[in-house]
Order: structure tokens, then sequence, then C-alpha cells
């Protein structure tokens, strides 16, 4: 049986993330976008609940397309508060729509979303040697960083914490513990 990290529970969905996309470095932007969206309405909440959600978020939200959400009119932005598939916070359907429109600012001045969040690691990710629930942070200096940066440029629900669990998420950090099986040998 593959021995996996702490946070892994027997669900099969949350195994499945742990195995194929938690950790893997990320370039795309649309799937930056993604991750970036569902990491903020995972903000107070547990991972799982926004797992079982994913596929609600990506039919609520044009498959996550964020040239169309950063346009979304008044009357999309009431129908999202409707979805019961969803988180349904006011605060975070807004900052998604807002996020949107930033990270098209973003990607015009650094040519992609990509340049931008891989810059704060050289394009490599950060390879940690975590060998149990303890040792792993919930926020960084860098994460500190980045969200500092991103709220300076006008997102919303970047807190550090936030910035930390994308960053894991999308790869820019490798916190698989010491015993995972996925851990870089």
């Amino acid at each position: 049986m593959r021995h996996r990290c702490f946070w892994v529970t027997d669900s099969k969905l949350y195994q499945e993330y742990h195995d194929n996309e938690w950790g893997e470095p990320v370039y795309d932007d649309a799937t930056l976008y993604e991750f970036l969206l569902l990491e903020t309405f995972q903000a107070g909440l547990s991972w799982i609940t926004i797992l079982n959600k994913r596929e609600n978020f990506r039919k609520a939200f044009d498959s996550f397309d964020y040239h169309k959400i950063a346009k979304y009119p008044e009357s999309k932005y009431q129908s999202l508060l409707q979805d019961a598939g969803i988180i349904r916070n006011k605060l975070k359907v807004r900052s998604a729509i807002t996020n949107a429109q930033l990270f098209i600012e973003v990607q015009k001045e650094f040519g992609s979303f990509s340049n931008f969040i891989w810059s704060y690691t050289d394009g490599k990710p950060i390879i940690n040697q975590f060998h149990k629930r303890e040792d792993v942070p919930a926020t960084t200096a860098l994460s500190d960083k980045i969200s500092k940066d991103l709220k300076k440029r006008g997102f919303k629900f970047v807190g550090s914490t936030v910035i930390y669990a994308f960053m894991q998420a999308v790869g820019m950090v490798n916190d698989h513990t010491t015993d995972c099986f996925k851990y870089p040998s």
C-alpha cells in the first residue's frame, strides 16, 4: 500500500488529487487561475469541501475561463449567489470576478500569469524536506511576499495562508512529506 502525506484521508477523490495533482508544477495560466479561484473559495473551509464541489465550480464558472469571468455582468453574479453547488459567499464570488480581471492585467504586464507567479521561485519548485505534520508551515516569508504583492495589485482573498496553499497545489513548493511515495527522490 502506498504511503501518502498525513492530510490524505481514505476518500478516493482526495487520494486521486494528492497522487495526480497536488505538488505537480503548473505553468498553464488557465489551470493557475482555476487553482487561484478554488483556493480563494477554500479560505476558512476544508479542501475536501472544495474538491467535492470542484465540478460544480467548473460548471458555474464557465470551466474557469477567466476571460469570461472577468466580464460577468451583475446578473451572472446574482445567479452565482443562488447556485447551491458552490460556496455562496458574496465576497468570494465577487472576488472571483475581480481576480479574473486582475489576472488579465498581470498577464499583460508579464506576458503570462505563470511568468509572474513563477518568477518568485526562479521558475522551479522549492523542494522542502518535511518529515511530519508539525514541520509543514501554513505560511512562509515567500507566501507573505506574494500575498502582499497580489493585495497591492487589488486581488482579494489572497492572504498568506491561501497563497501558501496555492503554492503547494500548483507545485511552486513540493511539500510531500519525506515518507510519502510522491516525495522526489
